[in-house]
């Protein structure tokens, strides 16, 4: 080989980003620049940049969390009986990661934090010491903490700044303030759920690096995760992608095309990703052996690696799918999302749209004829927070299991729920909030950050209530789930019958695991599921087209071509079904659910 094509070789070897060479190393045109500061100006008007004072706030508050932590640290080191000064230098560090630490956060959003902690520092120590710490701080709201969880974590609002703060124990003696973790050799001697909580880290700075053009990146990924909420599905625990694997998808994309403008990566996103032959699976990097006996994600190893229907896969070892919760249904969700918003973006590019059209919200409480609500219910705000977590955490267990119900093609989870709190006169009152009615006048939405927001002041100016009522009200707190239900429409010609829908199994499985959580507190915590119509939701989820009389055109998301058969009702069986209540609301109905589709 001749030394100039020893040369190009070498160069082009150094142009690779990722498993793959480039597709194009075109630069961008004078149109796609023009359309990129387009994008920027709607990002900048829907509010996706924090404000200087904001910013500074939050290096504040992680100052604050970095000096908490060594007090943490120290406090459990003088309770193991280590002398002062040891238990002075044993450190502690805070890292972040995930948006915060990719530079794409907007004013509001979450910062995700590790804790990292030496090896004389246990776990339980971080759910008991620690989480004590952080309840006596006046700065701390709604905490609360998921031990069981895949990656364990305490949840918070630190200032009214949201928190999700993990904790990792290393192996060794000392944590200092120079602590990075790129060394895998860190992870010898880690338990695996140590490991999880790491990769977080981990993997954020590994996507910073494997990124051609980081400025074009983040404006892309800002503009990902924007449309991916607008459009109901940025949601791990729901079954959709969570901020890490939606990050993972534009590296890639920025690795195909190193020097396009944002514009253009967002084009070839949605054009790519839609075409994606999943589960042929998403690598930004090959997979890398390590020091640790530790499981790596392999699908010609492990049968469950092979059943991930959208793999996603992390660049920092050890590499782990991101994308495991994903489901048929999910899958078959984004994939038309992904249709639909390449066909905008392809009239964006070519001058005929604009990107404002991109970021419409998500139809889901018009896309069908009948959803599930699922309630969860607590009498205080604190016991809410932990149980509607542990609902949600567990929903789309429910979900893989309504995927097998025959005749229903999909199951549509909504990814937020939706907080009330209720205040209760009558014991018949309490019976019907915990099934997912509203009181009128004593019923109230709650927004993250606010949930002990009491407004009995509020009732007391409006009502005339007597002293004895006033004394005696109780009040609840729930938390709304809703499945939108797509059922196969029936074959034409095949007469008026009615077919069965029957939910029952899938309902009663999904209820044990849910109450055989370990803090199930029965007589204050409970669960309850109904099949609710379109026209019975409430006004706020509905919006602008409930109760209008004209016929609503329902989308289909399992088409890929955006043509509907309307969907066949859904008739939950009992004799109260067709019932309301005093308030004028459909009578929920108990399960077990079993319902017709009639013709």
């Amino acid at each position: 080989m001749s030394q100039p094509q020893q040369q190009q070789q070498q160069q082009q070897k150094q142009q690779q980003w990722g498993v793959t060479a480039p597709i194009s190393v075109a630069q961008p045109t004078k149109e796609q620049l023009e359309l990129t500061k387009d994008l920027l100006k709607t990002l900048h008007d829907h509010g996706l940049f924090e404000s200087e004072q904001e910013a500074q706030k939050r290096v504040v508050v992680l100052g604050k969390l970095n000096k908490l932590v060594k007090e943490f640290v120290y406090k459990v080191s003088k309770m193991k009986g280590f002398p002062d000064s040891l238990s002075r230098e044993a450190g502690g560090k805070i890292f972040t990661f995930g948006s915060y630490r990719l530079g794409v956060h907007g004013a509001g959003a979450d910062i995700d934090t590790l804790c990292v902690v030496p090896k004389h520092v246990e776990r339980e120590h971080f759910f008991t010491v620690m989480y004590d710490m952080l309840k006596e701080r006046p700065e701390v709201t709604e905490l609360t903490s998921i031990q069981d969880a895949y990656v364990p974590v305490i949840n918070m609002y630190f200032s009214g700044i949201p928190i999700d703060l993990l904790c990792a124990r290393l192996a060794i003696a000392r944590v200092p303030d120079d602590l990075e973790l790129a060394d895998n050799n860190l992870l010898k001697n880690v338990d695996e759920r140590c490991i999880r909580s790491l990769n977080g880290s981990r993997v954020t700075d590994e996507i910073l690096r494997l990124v051609p053009n980081i400025d074009a990146f983040r404006t892309a990924l800002r503009t990902i995760k924007l449309w991916a909420k607008r459009r109901n599905i940025y949601s791990n625990v729901m079954g959709f992608l969570g901020g890490v694997a939606w990050a993972m998808l534009v590296a890639r994309i920025c690795q195909l095309y190193p020097n396009a403008c944002a514009a253009s990566i967002v084009d070839r996103f949605f054009r790519i990703l839609y075409q994606w032959k999943w589960p042929q699976p998403v690598l930004l990097k090959p997979i890398e052996d390590g020091p640790l006996q530790v499981r790596v994600w392999n699908p010609k190893l492990y049968p469950t690696d092979k059943s991930h229907r959208m793999p996603i896969i992390t660049p920092a070892y050890p590499s782990m799918c991101s994308t495991h919760n994903v489901t048929d249904s999910t899958r078959t969700i984004m994939i038309k999302e992904f249709k639909r918003a390449s066909e905008m973006v392809e009239q964006i590019m070519c001058g005929k749209g604009k990107w404002v059209d991109l970021f419409d919200n998500s139809n889901f409480f018009q896309a069908y004829k009948h959803y599930l609500q699922i309630v969860a219910s607590s009498d205080s705000s604190e016991a809410q927070l932990k149980w509607s977590g542990l609902v949600e955490s567990k929903l789309r267990q429910l979900i893989i299991k309504l995927e097998y119900v025959e005749m229903l093609i999909l199951a549509h989870p909504y990814t937020k729920g939706v907080d009330k709190v209720h205040y209760c006169l009558t014991e018949q009152e309490e019976k019907d909030v915990l099934k997912g009615v509203e009181l009128p006048d004593r019923s109230f939405t709650l927004s993250e950050g606010n949930m002990d927001v009491n407004y009995l002041d509020q009732i007391k100016e409006k009502l005339e209530l007597t002293e004895e009522q006033v004394k005696n009200i109780k009040t609840i707190y729930t938390t709304w789930f809703f499945i939108g239900l797509y059922v196969e429409p029936k074959p034409a010609g095949s007469g008026n019958g009615t077919r069965r829908l029957d939910l029952v199994y899938s309902t009663q499985e999904f209820l044990k695991l849910v109450r055989n959580w370990d803090k199930l507190e029965e007589d204050t915590m409970s669960i309850n599921i109904r099949t609710i119509k379109s026209s019975m939701l409430p006004k706020e989820l509905a919006g602008e087209r409930k109760g209008k009389p004209e016929k609503r055109e329902r989308e289909s998301p399992a088409q890929s071509n955006g043509n509907t058969p309307s969907a066949k009702k859904l008739r939950t069986g009992g004799p109260d079904e067709n019932k309301t209540n005093g308030n004028g609301q459909e009578a929920p109905t108990a399960t077990p659910l079993a319902g017709e589709v009639k013709e």
